[in-house]
């Protein structure tokens, strides 16, 4: 048995990762590398392995750096079942198209720019891969090929998130392989909290916020009223939300209506800036039964007549243009989460040097991203070819994380029997992996590995 690292290895995105079980070949997601152009260059790189001989893949959910090169994958000879909840087959489903028509327009921006721009994939292989989608549901137990079963366990990451647990026999030689996938952090509103594991041999564990805890829940949503209090009520102040369509979208309007029922907010003026994010949360409402308890009490309530945020979904691309002549007390809410593609970039290139702008960060920003170099304070930035000056106050919550925290992960490997034997930390940058694999081995005396990218091992 064989396990390599082709992606999500020393760094968060382009998450995949290659089994070899006897004559079987399949695939733990296959999503696309985000950040700068080095980094970005990897979803043009050869695979490394041959498509057309992967038998099947198995996708924890529907963000692009766990699926976004399923097409190519499938426009290179792939043909086997990818294995995924019937939510991550929705979700999926809009954000390939999505992410297939954003880099058609990238690429003709290039074409009339005379720059370098190739398209990962085009929309003709979004429509080969997506009929693939093999659904299967929370705790069901499939042989999906010689000597591999598997199960899907909510993860509480996303709507439809996954852990994958995989049972491997190659020879008379048996492995029980947990790949945790994304995990949630428990206690947040909508999804249940991630699903313990009682056993594995081999844990394939994400890192991504390894070396920091969260602002508690109710802070953060405290310092969010009076972010929303102060930008609102400033003349001519908006509120930029850059937020990823599929997931931080529609918690944080969660968020804001639960503000505005408690009198903490009022009057909110609420643009959601993003035809995807409108059909995701479509989507989300179609699969109530993956809603945590309180979320479905909360659904079943009237809406209260004053206090609720007032809420438009804006479609057309003249509509968002409108929003540029708003005079202030407005939230815009639009995608991507890290400033790399979608509306959020036309705003921040009409309102970034505007110092009445706020601009809400409640997302993770990945390294060579947009969003991390505003975050990380840089004087201007390059949007659209145009140098813009950074005056707007730049905030940042880290409490509305959709990855599990520090304590929530060590929390998680606790509920293990015994540590797994070996733990690979994955989906995370070197420093968190590094402070994760301390804190590991301070609690439980057991040291994980922290893969580097392509590398393999034998289990």
């Amino acid at each position: 048995m064989r396990l390599s690292f082709l992606g999500a290895a020393r760094q968060v995105t382009g998450s995949c990762f290659g089994f070899e079980v006897g004559d079987c070949r399949f695939l733990v997601d296959c999503g696309l590398f985000q950040g700068g152009r080095a980094t970005r260059a990897e979803n043009h790189a050869a695979f490394g392995f041959d498509p057309a001989k992967i038998d099947f893949v198995v996708l924890t959910h529907a963000h692009l750096d766990h699926s976004g090169l399923l097409p190519r994958l499938a426009a290179e000879g792939f043909a086997g079942p990818i294995y995924m909840t019937a939510a991550t087959r929705d979700l999926t489903d809009v954000l390939l198209r999505d992410s297939a028509h954003i880099q058609q327009v990238e690429a003709e921006r290039a074409r009339r720019r005379g720059t370098d721009y190739q398209a990962v994939y085009s929309l003709a292989d979004v429509e080969r891969v997506l009929p693939l989608a093999r659904v299967t549901a929370y705790g069901e137990i499939v042989t999906a090929g010689p000597g591999v079963r598997l199960r899907l366990e909510d993860a509480g990451h996303l709507l439809g998130s996954a852990i994958v647990e995989l049972w491997l026999e190659e020879g008379g030689s048996r492995r029980k392989v947990v790949c945790s996938g994304d995990l949630g952090q428990p206690g947040r509103p909508i999804l249940r909290d991630p699903a313990r594991i009682a056993q594995a041999d081999i844990l394939l564990m994400e890192s991504t916020y390894g070396d920091r805890d969260h602002r508690s829940l109710p802070d953060t949503l405290e310092e969010l009223a009076a972010c929303l209090d102060r930008a609102t009520r400033e003349p001519h102040g908006v509120v930029l939300v850059p937020a990823f369509a599929v997931g931080r979208t529609q918690e944080f309007l969660y968020h804001l209506n639960g503000l505005g029922r408690a009198g903490r907010v009022d009057n909110l003026k609420v643009f959601v800036d993003s035809p995807m994010a409108n059909e995701v949360t479509r989507i989300t409402a179609r699969h109530f039964d993956l809603f945590d308890a309180e979320a479905r009490r909360l659904a079943h309530e009237p809406t209260p007549k004053f206090g609720a945020p007032t809420l438009r979904f804006v479609e057309s691309v003249e509509e968002s243009k409108a929003l540029n002549s708003l005079a202030g007390g407005a939230i815009i809410v639009a995608a991507s989460g890290m400033c790399d593609g979608g509306r959020i970039r036309h705003h921040l290139r009409h309102r970034l040097a505007d110092p009445r702008t706020t601009v809400l960060f409640i997302g993770f920003q990945a390294a060579g991203t947009l969003g991390r170099r505003i975050v990380d304070g840089a004087p201007a930035v390059r949007i659209a070819g145009e140098e813009i000056e950074v005056r707007a106050r730049i905030v940042t919550l880290g409490g509305f994380s959709a990855h599990a925290d520090r304590g929530a992960l060590l929390d998680w490997l606790a509920a293990f029997g015994k540590p797994p034997a070996r733990i690979f930390l994955v989906h995370g940058e070197e420093q968190a992996a590094q402070s994760l694999a301390q804190s590991i081995e301070a609690r439980f005396g057991h040291r994980p590995e922290r893969p580097a990218h392509r590398s393999a091992v034998t289990l």
